[in-house]
């Protein structure tokens, strides 16, 4: 058993550690400044060898407006860790222990079983007992899916927000068992994350058309406002699905060869009605208010002002937007309910002998969380989903400007409107006003991306703002 030496001191400390660390990192969002960090929570777990402290630091960056929290997961050795210098923030002088290595710890495999172990049995943490900050535990939940334990591990590269750790399972009886893949969410909020809660609900509605959720871990920290305590998800365990490509890549190679994709199109419209359908049974829907729709018009109007500022030209298309802004409000809603959120190509997966799944429910990145766990329109994930194909066109005449994709769009779009009919219904003319409007509002947002990140994509979401303000327009 680890013993916390209370009292005892480190040089530097943890928070120096992790202030020069910090920065470096793809998740980091203070670009431009250096952290402030104030730890407002944190936990520990137990080695059972005694051997590596395990320790989950929850820190507020005050330099940040508004303030953000980070889960940091370290873990200290006497020895340094095999293999793991890529993941090493440095060393510190504890004044019982002496030298410490201080490792990210989901590249250390001592943390990732403990992490997995705590969720997938439903534990709980151990007390930090730390003097500054909660030290609330942490608390795993398992749906029940799978028992076992982790015979090895790998950190995933290229995420930009969170940390994924490929988890090689073994079984109860010590055999080889089917993969996990858990996310560790770097950047903390107040509330549920809608990929838990979505993906969860739709595992126990048997849906295999997402991948199969196993666990996660929640816990709490002190408010950086200092108004009590804040709760949210720190991590998630799914079903892994190695060796496959997303439909983006797939759809990609299918619009530059020309090649017909209609049929791929068209089951992927039934598989995102199946899903709107069994997230409405397993999470219920809500009537549309006078509220929903004066929110909705909001949003399109500051989308719309955001891209004119930094398209000027887009100012000639007022009129025919402010059109299609006010047919949202006198459209007849449907109920809302849980949505994906940020739907597209490259959020779905081609999985042999299964069909597409798609994965990462956390809804569109630059809203607040308390805006994506509410109830949307499904046409806001149809529009999506209409746009990903438009732009899986647009990228193949920028790679090369003599093949022209856009039939091959239009009949992608088609047939996924078609597939998805097929099983939520036929659309009325409402259906087709609010899709439109949706995919303007997605469109206007792509125009503000592609401005500010990717100028030579702007050909892409303008044609699709001209198209979509046109008698034409209509999906």
């Amino acid at each position: 058993m680890a013993i916390v030496h209370k009292g005892a001191s480190l040089v530097p400390s943890k928070t120096e550690l992790v202030s020069a660390w910090m920065p470096r990192q793809r998740w980091y969002h203070g670009l431009g400044h250096a952290p402030e960090l104030r730890r407002v929570g944190g936990f520990r777990f137990e080695d059972p060898a005694g051997e590596v402290g395990i320790e989950t630091l929850l820190l507020a960056d005050t330099a940040a407006e508004p303030v953000v929290v980070y889960q940091v997961p370290l873990t200290y050795r006497g020895v340094p860790l095999e293999g793991a210098e890529h993941a090493l923030l440095g060393t510190m002088e504890h004044s019982v222990l002496g030298r410490r290595w201080v490792y990210d710890a989901p590249h250390d495999p001592v943390y990732v079983d403990r992490l997995v172990e705590t969720i997938l049995r439903s534990e709980q943490s151990d007390e930090a007992q730390a003097s500054m900050g909660s030290n609330e535990l942490a608390r795993g939940t398992s749906t029940g899916q799978v028992l076992g334990s982790v015979g090895s591990s790998a950190v995933l590269t290229g995420e930009q927000s969170n940390t994924s750790i490929i988890c090689r399972m073994v079984d109860l009886e010590g055999g080889p068992a089917e993969p996990l893949i858990v996310k560790v969410f770097r950047t903390l909020q107040h509330g549920e994350n809608p990929d838990v809660v979505v993906q969860s609900a739709l595992t126990r509605e048997g849906s295999d058309r997402v991948p199969m959720a196993i666990g996660h871990l929640s816990g709490a920290w002190d408010a950086p406002g200092g108004e009590g305590l804040e709760h949210g998800d720190l991590a998630f365990a799914q079903e892994f699905i190695p060796g496959v490509e997303d439909a983006w890549r797939v759809a990609l190679v299918a619009a530059a060869s020309g090649r017909d994709f209609t049929a791929r199109a068209r089951d992927l419209g039934v598989v995102t009605a199946q899903i709107h359908l069994a997230l409405a049974h397993a999470l219920g829907t809500a009537p549309a208010t006078d509220a929903d729709h004066d929110a909705l018009v909001a949003s399109m109007r500051s989308r719309y002002a955001a891209a004119v500022g930094l398209v000027p030209a887009l100012a000639s298309r007022t009129a025919a937007v402010e059109h299609v802004i006010e047919s949202v409000r006198e459209a007849n809603w449907p109920a809302l309910q849980r949505i994906h959120g940020d739907y597209h190509l490259g959020q779905v997966l081609d999985v042999p002998e299964r069909g597409w799944v798609a994965l990462d429910f956390e809804g569109e990145p630059l809203r607040p969380l308390a805006e994506r766990v509410l109830p949307d329109l499904t046409q806001r994930d149809v529009a999506g989903m209409l746009r990903s194909f438009d732009y899986a066109a647009g990228s193949v005449g920028l790679a090369d400007p003599a093949v022209d994709a856009t039939p091959w769009a239009a009949a992608c779009r088609a047939a996924f409107l078609e597939g998805y009919a097929s099983v939520a219904g036929p659309a009325d003319a409402d259906d087709v006003v609010l899709v439109q409007a949706l995919e303007l509002d997605k469109a206007l947002y792509e125009v503000v991306y592609e401005a500010r990140n990717r100028p030579t994509w702007l050909p892409i979401p303008l044609g699709a703002v001209e198209r979509l303000t046109t008698e034409e327009g209509t999906p």
